[in-house]
């Protein structure tokens, strides 16, 4: 008899992680967790370290990323376009001299029937034409169908790799895209669509590295504590971070960067893609594994 039995049994109460236990014990059924701090970033931490950006650069689609890993992601992708661009244009020749030499095999066909056709015009003497008919012929006048001769045996390819059946075809590199995107969005990322932001600290005079530090940054209007929990936005003109409490409370009302006066527009006002912390907050998610289901007869 199982916990679960003895328990409606006995008229007990059968918790929630009692029931994830067993679940987990029997093997069946889907199994879901949630996610918990650990599981997700911080929203000023770079997408790509996951650390706290020391030169934070954001993205007009809200990504922030610290500068020297952007940038050596985008010196890495560039290689490896630069790459493959070699191998597609070395594939590119290669084909030309194949067409060439198709062409001059052609050719060199056309003009060889053409001599033989010519050829078989002028009458043979008639010793050749009394050596041909006493010349011994192959069984039924049929010429050999063997795959082995002629030293052919040397050419088979290895039917048990795909690339040299008969059949198989050569795989052509495709021209590559010379464009750089973005790892979070998947959308084209240049070098000058990169927003420079500039956090406002907490504490100044604090010395200790911002990975120890629980609170690191507030609005740069109202001074309230940024976190996952509290939506923030970047003012593209000034690269300050504010509240979107801020943003739609104060600085809508004019539509201008309170820190150098310029107007704004809707798209000047980036709002940060978050992390979050936990199952109930923004962003986050339960993670779920399926695993086989009895049947009911």
């Amino acid at each position: 008899m199982t916990r679960h039995q003895r328990n409606c049994t006995a008229g007990t109460v059968y918790t929630y992680h009692e029931r994830q236990k067993d679940a987990a014990a029997s093997g069946y059924g889907t199994n879901k967790a949630r996610l918990g701090k650990d599981s997700e970033k911080d929203f000023d931490c770079c997408c790509l370290t996951l650390q706290p950006c020391k030169n934070p650069v954001i993205t007009q689609d809200g990504y922030l990323y610290d500068k020297e890993a952007i940038l050596e992601y985008m010196l890495l992708k560039k290689k490896e376009i630069q790459h493959q661009l070699k191998e597609y244009q070395k594939q590119c020749k290669k084909l030309e001299k194949e067409e060439e030499d198709s062409k001059k095999n052609e050719h060199e066909k056309r003009v060889r029937a053409f001599v033989e056709s010519e050829s078989n015009i002028i009458s043979s003497p008639p010793s050749a034409k009394r050596a041909r008919m006493e010349a011994p012929s192959t069984s039924n006048g049929a010429s050999s169908v063997s795959n082995m001769e002629g030293g052919k045996h040397k050419e088979l390819p290895s039917f048990w790799i795909p690339e040299h059946t008969p059949d198989a075809k050569p795989t052509l590199v495709k021209k590559p895209d010379k464009t750089v995107y973005c790892p979070m969005s998947k959308k084209p990322l240049t070098i000058k669509s990169l927003i420079p932001v500039s956090f406002t600290l907490v504490d100044k005079k604090d010395s200790k590295p911002l990975v120890a530090k629980e609170v690191r940054y507030m609005c740069a209007v109202t001074h309230d504590v940024l976190s996952n929990s509290t939506p923030c936005a970047l003012l593209k003109p000034s690269g300050k971070v504010v509240t979107m409490e801020c943003v739609n409370k104060l600085i809508k009302k004019d539509m201008t960067d309170p820190f150098t006066g310029d107007t704004l527009e809707e798209s000047d006002i980036i709002e940060f893609k978050r992390g979050g912390t936990g199952y109930a907050s923004t962003g986050a998610k339960a993670a779920t594994k399926a695993r086989p289901v009895m049947m009911a007869s």
